[in-house]
């Protein structure tokens, strides 16, 4: 299989940061109460300058092939705030950002920032799982009226539910690296073995049954 180099040092980035760290004998514990053997947070990158100007050109330079110069960035609270603004200052254009459900108080907003009906989005994210509460920020837009174009993040699990939902809600995206890409990284980078692989694989096809295991293994 042939990876991309920009996908493949991105990848070398988040591993030599501890971004995202591999642990498939010591699993972690997601706030859903799922056991994974992958911990990601992309928040860590906004700690190193060069990493941080990678993923911002690599923003620009995948917006522009995929999706065209939009009206408006978005970025999906909170991961995708900070990236976002980052993209939308190098293009030079507004920027909003989107708020997991409305406020309790004040004036109640979803979206917070400017964005006029009919103008077109590119909304930008940090991480997709099962791409559910992406997928939020993507609806609240398009009740505001906004022709949302696509979405772009730093990474994605490859979860068979993100590619559903992702279609069930027409909307394309695309990551600058994801989950195969990592795991060849990882390996010729002696990060994890080649039997560690094959529970990294696993996970990804069905993380419920993963987990559901590990723990009876456990007890």
């Amino acid at each position: 299989m042939k990876y991309d180099d920009s996908a493949l040092m991105l990848a070398t980035h988040l591993l030599q940061i501890k971004a995202v760290k591999l642990s498939p004998n010591q699993p972690f514990t997601w706030a859903s109460g799922l056991h994974s053997p992958i911990y990601c947070d992309n928040r860590v990158t906004l700690s190193y300058p060069m990493v941080r100007t990678f993923i911002r050109q690599q923003f620009v330079e995948q917006l522009m092939q995929h999706y065209g110069k939009p009206d408006v960035i978005a970025g999906v609270a909170t991961g995708g705030i900070a990236q976002g603004a980052l993209v939308a200052q190098e293009l030079g254009l507004p920027f909003c950002y989107v708020r997991s459900e409305k406020k309790s108080h004040g004036m109640q907003n979803q979206i917070e920032g400017v964005v006029e009906s009919g103008q077109s989005v590119i909304v930008i994210e940090d991480l997709v799982s099962t791409g559910k509460s992406s997928l939020l920020a993507v609806d609240a837009l398009r009740e505001a009226g906004a022709n949302v174009k696509g979405m772009l993040a730093i990474f994605t699990y490859q979860l068979p539910a993100a590619e559903e939902n992702f279609k069930a809600k027409e909307c394309p995206l695309h990551t600058l690296t994801n989950y195969e890409t990592l795991i060849y990284k990882a390996i010729e980078e002696n990060y994890i073995t080649e039997a560690d692989q094959k529970s990294l694989m696993e996970w990804r096809k069905d993380p419920q049954a993963w987990s559901d295991k590990w723990e009876v293994e456990r007890r």
